[in-house]
């Protein structure tokens, strides 16, 4: 993908899909940051008609489908509304600071008997695309949407794009800037290897392992999580970006058994440096 004139072409030179929110303020003068986001709904429809309605007084600079479809909001060097109250590093209202990137995502779910829904648009969720995981601002863990194999990997394209072209000083999650208020991207977003590879460097907090045997890599921390794929082969490379007791929360280094991006819970006793 590239930048030209601050929107958005694909790799075959074609401008992604534009539509021009009402809702932004005046041009960036002190541009440093990209703010992560989840939309809290299931389809992308909804949340284009929200950002398209002056009333909602709400916007990103992007959307990313679960398909890893692109729709942009406001060029570039435009100030959206996507941050609200928010503060970094001594910097207050994150909205004149931060290019926003919403993810279709339904954020934290609710068990509804045997069902998995999302509060906002009561849309019920597969199973297999629930994660049980603790919030890192919280203590006790929830049901989250999943993201897709796609929207990662298309939103990593853009990240580091962005970070390239405006010199962005680091990637954040909204619930960075607004921890008491916000939880989007939530704990199914590998927010420490997504930062790393779209800020083109090694993260000195990864923690880089091999299995010590084929091990089951699972959708939670415990065995009653169904798994995410095939056990993982010994001697598959694994980066750490969580612990939660005697399960870590794993990204797997490369393809295995034909997927991309495969993340989830291994038990730790299996990993070995």
């Amino acid at each position: 993908m590239k930048i030209n004139n601050h929107f958005l072409f694909s790799n075959n030179n074609q401008q992604v899909p534009f539509k021009n929110t009402p809702n932004k303020g005046k041009k960036f003068v002190g541009l440093q940051y990209l703010v992560m986001h989840y939309t809290a709904v299931t389809k992308a429809a909804g949340s284009i008609s929200w950002f398209m309605d002056k009333n909602a007084e709400a916007s990103a600079h992007l959307l990313i489908d679960r398909d890893g479809s692109i729709t942009q909001f406001a060029p570039f060097d435009t100030i959206t509304w996507h941050a609200g109250k928010s503060q970094l590093n001594g910097l207050i209202g994150l909205n004149q600071y931060s290019i926003g990137i919403e993810l279709v995502n339904g954020g934290r779910l609710k068990k509804v008997d045997n069902q998995f829904v999302c509060p906002v648009d009561q849309k019920i969720v597969n199973s297999n695309d629930v994660v049980f995981a603790k919030h890192k601002n919280e203590t006790e863990p929830s049901f989250w949407h999943n993201y897709t194999i796609q929207q990662i990997e298309v939103a990593t394209e853009i990240a580091a794009l962005l970070v390239k072209t405006y010199g962005l000083k680091d990637v954040v999650g909204h619930d960075d800037i607004a921890p008491f208020r916000k939880s989007d991207p939530g704990p199914a977003f590998a927010m420490t290897s997504f930062r790393a590879k779209a800020m083109g460097r090694k993260d000195e907090t990864i923690d880089n392992y091999s299995t010590t045997t084929a091990v089951n890599i699972r959708k939670g921390p415990g065995t009653d999580f169904l798994t995410v794929t095939d056990a993982l082969p010994t001697n598959t490379k694994v980066v750490v970006l969580k612990r939660e007791g005697n399960w870590s929360f794993v990204e797997v280094v490369g393809k295995v058994h034909g997927l991309n991006d495969v993340e989830g819970w291994v038990s730790s006793k299996f990993l070995s440096k």
